[in-house]
């Protein structure tokens, strides 16, 4: 039976971490070696905290959600407040770190609504950020830093110093990130536009899709597939289905005498109203005098 835990207090998170008590209620900077710890029973563990944790794991099983966990060495690691993180049979080697964040210590400061809205928060953990050797010291190096303030008398200083320290670091997850993208779009693996596609053309020809059925259909999250599909096309995962949508009207609108209604409700549309705007936002002239120009 899987064990269900929530934490809400900085120390008792630390306890069943095993980590020793932190240094402030609300935030803590830890480095840890862990030679083979293993967690055997199935865990599903949520906190009010956010977590970023730069971890070597070499086996095991780690669920975001619904979504396993594709585990590489040297993966950061982000979890939001409230997300379920669920591990069995998981076998860590290596130096851990790891920022635990109460969301009160970071209320009224300048990085509150960027981490609230940083995508890699939200993200399945198999969309974790990988990352390169040399990033990887970067990363390692905004920690020491953390670190050392945190370990030291806190002052009026402290905070700012933490805060700015940990600004640093998500601008470059930012870049990173923006980095994992662009290589995953030049990768000679099926690219997820062609895996977007594919998934597209396979669904009823008078259904239309949203962002929520195509994300799930290709196992990543509709925030990552809008970003992936941004990166590789320049449109959101929205876009690009209105795009194939206003493909596909065309192709029917010169290939038919349909009525613009019949190829509306043809395409899944409602109400062939709603069809027409969208095809003229995205065309600049209405099915009718699209049909009527491509004749002349």
């Amino acid at each position: 039976m899987e064990k269900k835990l929530h934490f809400s207090n900085l120390h008792e998170y630390h306890q069943f971490l095993g980590l020793p008590p932190p240094e402030h209620p609300l935030i803590s900077v830890t480095q840890s070696k862990m030679d083979g710890t293993c967690i055997g029973e199935s865990v599903a563990i949520s906190t009010d905290f956010y977590s970023i944790s730069l971890k070597h794991i070499t086996q095991g099983e780690i669920y975001y959600g619904r979504t396993k966990y594709d585990f590489k060495n040297g993966s950061l690691i982000c979890t939001a407040p409230r997300q379920v993180l669920k591990v069995a049979r998981l076998n860590v080697k290596s130096n851990a770190r790891t920022i635990i964040i109460h969301e009160d210590f970071l209320r009224g400061t300048s990085i509150q609504k960027i981490i609230e809205s940083a995508n890699y928060f939200s993200y399945a953990v198999n969309e974790a950020l990988h990352l390169s050797p040399r990033e990887e010291g970067l990363i390692k190096g905004i920690f020491d830093v953390l670190a050392q303030e945190y370990e030291q008398h806190h002052d009026a200083f402290s905070k700012d110093i933490m805060v700015s320290q940990l600004n640093t670091m998500l601008t470059y997850a930012e870049r990173f990130y923006q980095r994992q993208f662009q290589q995953r779009m030049e990768s000679p693996v099926s690219s997820l536009q062609e895996r977007f596609i594919s998934a597209l053309k396979s669904l009823p020809s008078d259904h239309i899709p949203t962002v929520e059925e195509l994300a799930s259909e290709l196992n990543v999250t509709p925030r990552y597939l809008s970003d992936g599909l941004k990166v590789e096309t320049g449109k959101t995962a929205l876009e690009n289905i209105h795009s194939h949508q206003i493909d596909r009207a065309k192709n029917l609108l010169l290939g038919s005498d349909d009525s613009v209604a019949t190829i509306a409700y043809a395409l899944g549309f409602e109400y062939p109203q709603y069809f027409s705007r969208l095809f003229k936002n995205k065309v600049g002239m209405t099915p009718t005098e699209y049909r009527n120009q491509s004749v002349h």
